[in-house]
């Protein structure tokens, strides 16, 4: 599948270098001229344990390239996932304006009449990945500001921990997808068919 990832964070960086190894190709979508530039060279924007071979090999392979061009990514995905941060409020929320920025950004790359300038039919998913502390924000879902939006959206937690990250994203103790309907949740879940460890 082709996939775009928003973030290219600690989840972001990692998911990108699990999927483009299964065999997927990614484009991490990054504001960071520096993470564009050191994924386009294979080399990891983060610190983590075998992360930079994997960037290397999907890069090398033509699997994982970054950009910070927001339509260049959806016009080349079917499949986007937000990996951005969610800060703590002074209240103890999550503050998720990251998402729901990158999350309208999407929206209007992916209006009909973007897909059609673009030779483009098919609709857009679009997943959040979480890190384990974030899963609380999976309960407000921001595509319900616009339920004619023409994206499908899923809600994909992960359990990842620093210095483990890619044994964690390899060998998760479970797959959790809360879906928008049933297409975003099936596209969703398709990434994840052939891991039998999932």
């Amino acid at each position: 599948m082709d996939i775009s990832i928003f973030g290219m964070g600690y989840v972001g960086a990692v998911c990108a270098a699990c999927l483009a190894e299964r065999g997927h190709n990614v484009i991490g979508v990054e504001i960071s001229p520096v993470k564009v530039d050191l994924i386009n060279q294979g080399k990891s924007p983060i610190v983590e344990p075998g992360l930079d071979e994997l960037i290397q090999r999907g890069v090398a392979q033509g699997r994982i390239r970054a950009t910070s061009d927001t339509l260049d990514a959806i016009r080349h995905s079917e499949l986007s996932m937000i990996c951005v941060g969610t800060p703590s409020k002074k209240s103890g929320d999550l503050d998720l304006k990251y998402i729901e920025t990158v999350a309208r950004e999407i929206g209007q790359r992916d209006a009909p009449q973007a897909r059609a300038a673009h030779g483009r039919r098919a609709q857009h998913g679009a997943a959040r990945h979480r890190h384990r502390r974030d899963r609380a924000a999976a309960h407000g879902d921001v595509g319900q500001e616009n339920p004619a939006s023409t994206s499908a959206i899923a809600v994909n937690p992960e359990f990842l921990r620093e210095s483990t990250a890619i044994k964690d994203y390899n060998n998760p103790p479970m797959t959790v997808i809360g879906e928008w309907d049933q297409a975003s949740g099936d596209l969703l879940a398709s990434l994840y068919e052939a891991c039998p460890a999932r």
